[in-house]
């Protein structure tokens, strides 16, 4: 531990002391510091660039059977000692809520050492104002150099960010985490007939620096995408498969997301409730829930309960295994603790590239990206808008827009027919390309 995040550490521990001795029965102190750096350029010239720093002192407090959260980045002593006070007293005029307390100890704690989580690049430390720079403009240059006579405009953009929490309760646990991460991306605007101005984009994020793709990978792909969305319009509403890119297979998946959770499945809106040992899909859904991946975008030592973080299997073989239960719905749902919310999501890969798959298909619609929608947790129906291209026999014949893709939660994952092997490995979602048969395009 760093003398200053045993500093961090110091500082909550005597936030925590202090809320005991005006009262509170249980206390959860926490110090958070973050910073996020964002550079933009545009037009061959900086459009942007920004810092944000944030510390702050926050308490969850129980105080003779009531329960309140408090922050504050005031971090002055005498300020410190006021906040302390105004929150213990604030919280004894609350309602009384007798499933409010701390997870049992035995079941707190650290699943990974900071080594093996390995969520911080050493290399963030000498990262600076000249190397962000330096790669914004070359990320710009990648993209200028690609330009033709239809080209608009084209933004670079990099950004990263670092945070480390230290949180110490009333009994017993005391630790730290923290992490860094890298980002990197573009947009291109080009101009076609009738005024259209079709976009393409690439973005990569990922823990370490050198796991991003190089700014010439990124430029080719956000040019692919949009000349791809040139002429592009909706084709005739109909039953097609669905062959979803692995980079936007968290879309689908994440319909499954809500209705997972403690809070709506206590409120009653998760169509997932009673389905726990029920197939929700074909044999090829497997969800592992991972938090220990090192470098993992979703990766901690523990969840916001302070629950030991430990790999859970979500779906096995289309079976529903485990719901996120957090401590406080599953004292109100009478049931054990799992997890509070999801962490990285890693499904199986299969042997064949969605090139191959799409070959065997006379017809079947690529689905490269979304455009707004929305999912109903409740009933499991969801609508989105779409980009991608129709496929004949695997070519790119119609780039698609104006499209919206429906289904249900419950019915979608039955549809799964197969996995691709392209894992998109930039996200918390790693994921591969998904196939599905019969699947609900509306259009013309």
């Amino acid at each position: 531990m760093t003398p200053h995040e045993q500093a961090c550490l110091d500082m909550a521990a005597e936030a925590m002391r202090r809320c005991q001795a005006l009262g509170a029965d249980e206390v959860v102190a926490t110090v958070r510091e973050g910073s996020t750096v964002e550079v933009t350029r545009r037009d061959e010239r900086v459009e942007q660039a920004s810092e944000a720093t944030t510390r702050r002192l926050s308490v969850s407090l129980l105080v003779d059977g009531r329960y309140s959260s408090h922050a504050t980045s005031d971090l002055r002593p005498e300020a410190v000692q006021t906040f302390l006070k105004r929150a213990v007293a604030a919280t004894r005029v609350v309602e009384p809520d007798l499933d409010r307390a701390l997870a049992p100890i035995e079941l707190c704690g650290r699943g990974a050492t900071d080594a093996e989580l390995d969520t911080l690049d050493p290399a963030y430390a000498t990262w600076s104002a000249e190397d962000r720079g330096a790669l914004a403009e070359a990320m710009e240059r990648a993209m200028l150099k690609r330009r033709g006579e239809d080209f608009v405009s084209a933004t670079a953009s990099v950004s990263d960010g670092s945070g480390r929490t230290a949180q110490v309760t009333s009994h017993g646990f005391a630790d730290v985490s923290g992490g860094a991460w890298f980002s990197v991306g573009c947009m291109v605007t080009l101009a076609e007939p009738g005024g259209r101005r079709p976009e393409g984009y690439g973005s990569y994020s990922a823990r370490y620096r050198s796991d991003l793709p190089d700014v010439e990978t990124i430029a080719d792909e956000a040019y692919v995408r949009a000349r791809e969305a040139i002429g592009s319009g909706p084709i005739a509403s109909g039953r097609y498969p669905m062959i979803l890119l692995n980079r936007a297979a968290g879309r689908i998946l994440g319909t499954l997301s809500e209705p997972l959770n403690g809070y709506a499945i206590h409120q009653g809106k998760s169509c997932l409730a009673d389905k726990l040992g029920e197939r929700i899909g074909s044999d090829l859904l497997d969800i592992l829930d991972d938090p220990t991946i090192p470098r993992g975008l979703g990766s901690g030592p523990w969840d916001d309960d302070l629950l030991v973080a430990r790999p859970r299997q979500i779906v096995e073989r289309g079976v529903l295994r485990s719901h996120y239960i957090d401590v406080y719905h599953g004292r109100k749902l009478g049931r054990p603790p799992t997890t509070d919310g999801r962490s990285n999501w890693v499904l199986p890969t299969g042997t064949r590239s969605w090139q191959e798959i799409a070959r065997e298909h006379e017809k079947a619609i690529l689905v490269t990206g979304f455009l707004g929608g929305n999912a109903h947790g409740l009933t499991g129906d969801f609508s989105f808008g779409i980009r991608g291209r129709l496929l004949e026999r695997g070519e790119p014949t119609t780039s698609l827009s104006e499209m919206n893709v429906t289904g249900n939660t419950l019915r979608i994952f039955h549809q799964l027919v197969e996995l691709g092997n392209d894992p998109w490995r930039w996200s918390s979602t790693l994921a591969p390309s998904l196939v599905f048969e019969d699947v609900q395009f509306s259009g013309t």
